[in-house]
């Protein structure tokens, strides 16, 4: 699939706003839901329910030109929050639904079931890309080792997806994630393959950019045939810029509990990765960006984790 993003994203829009969605109301002071109200605090920090609110505005603001299907139970972006919902608690399907339905149940009252639910994301993933961020100048590429199952386990299930592969110089079996970000730690694109393939395999992400993104790489990206014109190889301890990326994968692995996930089937395993990288643009930039005296950018999605 190809998951590059055309459309610019306003990067500097931040969200301040009170409002009410599905009986919960919320103010300065305190928030009530369902009857139960909140005492307030001297810094209080946003509270969860606040936080899935504002969410559910942030994802409305991008995806309200989506109609909703007449027979549908949830709004697009009813879905689409709780697909980046789901990436940001970084949990199985199990445990995350029976967090939502026992804590945050009465925001989403025509939730189904959970089976259908996770199909409901799976169906609805390509919904994520109007979170993609559009290209700058400079960018970076890597890969990410996601593992699956336990390397002991490998072989025993006809059914399994993954496949045995180096990441961070040990074995793992399951998937690879290639990211592309710009200057600023925004995704730009994406694509994933098992970990058994070669970082080259992804080239193909590199020249959808051509002409509007140079692309920082280390020499896995080389391959034999030629590389793109704008891919910019670098050796080991050449353009520092680079660890941009590994900062973005450090709080995906922190924060969404990327680094092994328990999916069985494929296009379930591309869902959640869709809408982690939704959730990642969307909160690393909830705030706006606020570089430093010396320009730069600091990057947090931590005080989001649930």
């Amino acid at each position: 699939m190809v998951l590059v993003s055309y459309k610019p994203y306003n990067i500097y829009r931040s969200l301040n706003t009170n409002i009410k969605f599905l009986g919960l109301q919320s103010s300065d002071d305190s928030f009530t839901l369902g009857g139960v109200t909140s005492l307030r605090g001297e810094e209080r920090r946003m509270m969860t329910v606040e936080f899935i609110t504002a969410l559910f505005y942030e994802v409305d603001e991008q995806l309200h030109t989506i109609p909703k299907h007449p027979e549908a139970h949830l709004w697009p972006s009813e879905v689409v929050t709780l697909g980046l919902l789901h990436a940001l608690k970084g949990v199985g399907n199990r445990p995350f639904y029976r967090w939502l339905t026992r804590d945050y149940g009465p925001l989403f009252p025509r939730l189904p079931e959970r089976t259908r639910l996770f199909r409901l994301l799976k169906t609805h993933q390509d919904w994520t890309q109007a979170f993609l961020a559009a290209p700058t100048v400079l960018g970076v590429i890597d890969t990410y080792g996601i593992e699956l199952i336990h390397p002991i386990r490998e072989g025993r299930s006809p059914q399994q997806i993954g496949r045995k592969g180096l990441s961070n110089h040990r074995w793992i079996v399951g998937g690879k994630l290639c990211l592309l970000v710009n200057q600023w730690g925004l995704i730009v694109g994406w694509a994933c393959g098992t970990a058994n393939v070669a970082d080259n395999t992804f080239q193909w992400l590199i020249q959808q950019v051509d002409g509007r993104m140079i692309v920082l790489s280390d020499t896995s990206f080389h391959a034999a045939e030629g590389d793109p014109s704008n891919l910019k190889l670098c050796q080991r301890g050449e353009w520092e810029d680079r660890m941009l990326v590994e900062t973005v994968l450090s709080m995906l692995t922190l924060v969404c509990h990327l680094k092994k996930v328990m999916h069985r089937g494929w296009a379930y395993f591309q869902a959640r990765l869709a809408f982690t990288m939704a959730a990642f643009n969307v909160l690393v930039q909830w705030h706006g960006f606020q570089p430093t005296a010396s320009g730069f950018v600091p990057l947090s999605i931590a005080e989001f984790s649930l």
